[in-house]
């Protein structure tokens, strides 16, 4: 694939930035005393879903963090998520590879984030092979570290979840709703297998569940730093390479099995639940793309759907199914 066509191919992660100026003088200058330093300038970094402030700042002492901030507008749902990766950032252990939580501003309608900012850069697109082995390895050694969970009373990835691995059975329930042929010769026993997905993914392994690009930095040390933690939960360690595959594939990577057949997680894992959970990832993006654009995240539903793809035809290898 060219670098043209995977550009194409895949849409932004993007949400609808603020700059650090737009922020509420309130919710700055509680920033600035909680770093104790006056911001001289800011850079907004361009990656990511979040609909707020993603900035680089630097102080007038000489410091420099990153800062990620939203209000209650115009996605009245992201404070919270902000409010959960604190949480789970704080109970990091130390020398975990994460950007490291400085400080947390809460208001109850502004939520900001100081981290540490992390000198790096994300995966190159189209991914290189190179690249995604490192990152592979560096999945393995830090869920070594996060097994067992050190936030025992994080919720599973089954209670994370409930509501999200019901995409076919959504697309069952609309009979007007346009599919491929495949998936629509298969619906019924594509709704039937997601039932199950949440059998045999139980474990003690802290998940990140939202693996890709944009949520990585490689270093020049050559280590891997994970990014954005709101969707953390519990469960069996392969459940972030498998989620992570259908993001290689969509941004020019290799295919699934191949990703998969790298990380020893699998080595344990029943290839029929294997499939089962791809089933239910593959309904997760087909269905959520198929649904109108969240408030602040235009370009969401299409990265969903470019996922989708990959994830669809994975499914279709798997089961076999004509």
């Amino acid at each position: 694939m060219s670098k043209g066509e995977t550009e194409q191919a895949c849409p932004a992660a993007a949400g609808m930035r603020m700059d650090w100026a737009d922020l509420p003088a309130p919710v700055r200058r509680s920033v600035e005393d909680l770093l104790g330093a006056k911001v001289l300038t800011a850079l907004s970094q361009p990656t990511g879903f979040s609909p707020g402030v993603a900035s680089r700042l630097q102080l007038a002492d000489g410091r420099s963090v990153f800062v990620k901030a939203v209000g209650q507008v115009p996605n009245p749902q992201t404070p919270e998520l902000h409010r959960e990766e604190a949480r789970v950032l704080a109970c990091m252990p130390d020398g975990a590879p994460v950007a490291k939580l400085l400080g947390f501003c809460d208001d109850g309608e502004w939520v900001a984030l100081v981290l540490e900012a992390v000198v790096g850069t994300h995966p190159r697109l189209p991914w290189r092979r190179d690249e995604l082995s490192l990152v592979l390895t560096a999945i393995s050694q830090f869920q070594a570290v996060l097994t067992p969970c050190p936030l025992p009373d994080l919720p599973t990835v089954v209670e994370r979840h409930q509501t999200t691995f019901d995409g076919w059975r959504r697309l069952q329930a609309d009979p007007a709703v346009r599919l491929d042929a495949w998936s629509r010769r298969n619906l019924e026993r594509l709704a039937e297998r997601e039932e199950h997905w949440h059998e045999g993914i139980g474990g003690e392994t802290l998940l990140h569940c939202d693996l890709r690009a944009d949520n990585l930095l490689l270093t020049e040390s050559g280590s891997v730093v994970f990014l954005d933690w709101p969707s953390a939960c519990r469960g069996v360690a392969w459940f972030d390479p498998l989620g992570l595959a259908p993001s290689v594939a969509m941004q020019g990577g290799p295919e699934p099995e191949w990703l998969i057949e790298q990380h020893r997680s699998f080595r344990q894992a029943d290839p029929e639940v294997v499939t089962t959970l791809v089933v239910a990832v593959a309904g997760y993006f087909i269905s959520r793309s198929l649904m109108p654009d969240p408030p602040g995240l235009p370009t969401l539903r299409a990265f969903q759907r470019a996922q989708g793809i990959p994830a669809l035809s994975w499914a279709r290898r798997r089961t076999g199914w004509d």
